[in-house]
């Protein structure tokens, strides 16, 4: 089953992909931005423990996981994945609604 998109649908999902890359980069600029006061706040308050280490770990791997989807390096449920399991769940369908 192949799928056939016309300009307007193309032009559709182009859209969609320039929001998502716009959003990765919004993101890694709050996370550029905001960290440093962390660590600032961290290191003034409380510099026998390094807690700012955590946000930046953790806010970090969700960076990360943000840019791998935004430019197609998703290693998990990527366009492809989709794809198969939309056709898959389709065939199913269709498989039912015969025996019916």
């Amino acid at each position: 089953m192949e799928l056939h998109y016309t300009e307007a649908e193309r032009y559709y999902q182009a859209q969609k992909k320039v929001k998502e890359i716009k959003k990765f980069y919004e993101h890694l600029t709050v996370y550029v931005l905001v960290n440093p006061i962390v660590m600032v706040v961290n290191l003034t308050t409380s510099p026998e423990h390094l807690w700012f280490l955590y946000c930046l770990f953790g806010w970090g791997i969700a960076i990360v996981m943000n840019g791998l989807k935004a430019f197609n390096y998703a290693p998990f449920f990527d366009k492809e994945w989709e794809e198969r399991k939309i056709r898959e769940i389709i065939e199913q369908e269709s498989k039912k609604a015969n025996l019916k």
